[in-house]
């Protein structure tokens, strides 16, 4: 009965040890390839068996709500934050639509969110609704001062995004300086005349 304790403490700091460890593999694997890499690489990358996620996690739509806020949400919602904090409208909607291509062209993930890859997730479902009021608030802004095309709307705005993570997940990456360049043509035929 003396060794019963021990050992049980021991599989409880195991386990948090491969929780921590398969965690940690799964920002890396989701930031690098997005959210449908293969479970394989990461339990390669955290040192444990693919049974493993299964069971400290029930799964990859386990894993992913795990992690989805440092993987995505923090900078989603942190652009977000700081796009409410510029008065001129023009300069508003110019930072948001670049902010949100920059971090769909840096974190493939971002892209697997817009396209709902995993609807099951209450998480990742949960940061496309806010995506999409903020998207509407942004756009119903900018229509107002003139900044936006009247005609241009939050569905095609999210149009936009989702077409734009079809072509980075399905395409060829383009180089960084042709990415922004197109970014600046978006950018050019949704402008108001007030811009």
């Amino acid at each position: 009965m003396g060794g019963a304790a021990p050992s049980r403490t021991r599989l409880r700091a195991d386990a948090r040890r491969n929780s921590e460890q398969i965690r940690s593999a799964a920002i890396g694997a989701f930031q690098g390839q997005g959210l449908t890499v293969p479970l394989e690489e990461v339990a390669k990358a955290a040192g444990v068996s693919k049974a493993t996620i299964f069971n400290r996690f029930g799964g990859r739509v386990g894993l992913i709500e795990a992690v989805i806020e440092e993987v995505v949400a923090r900078e989603l919602f942190a652009v977000i934050d700081h796009t409410r904090t510029i008065d001129d409208a023009g300069e508003r909607i110019t930072y948001y639509l670049t902010a949100i291509r920059d971090l769909q062209y840096r974190q493939p993930a971002f892209n697997d969110v817009l396209l709902q890859t995993y609807p099951h997730s209450r998480q990742l479902m949960e940061i496309c609704r806010v995506g999409g009021e903020a998207n509407e608030e942004f756009v119903a802004a900018a229509r107002t001062r003139g900044a936006l095309r009247p005609e241009f709307t939050a569905d095609d705005l999210h149009a936009l995004v989702v077409d734009n993570a079809l072509a980075l997940k399905h395409g060829e990456r383009p180089a960084r300086d042709d990415y922004e360049r197109r970014t600046m043509y978006v950018l050019d035929g949704i402008r108001g005349r007030a811009s």
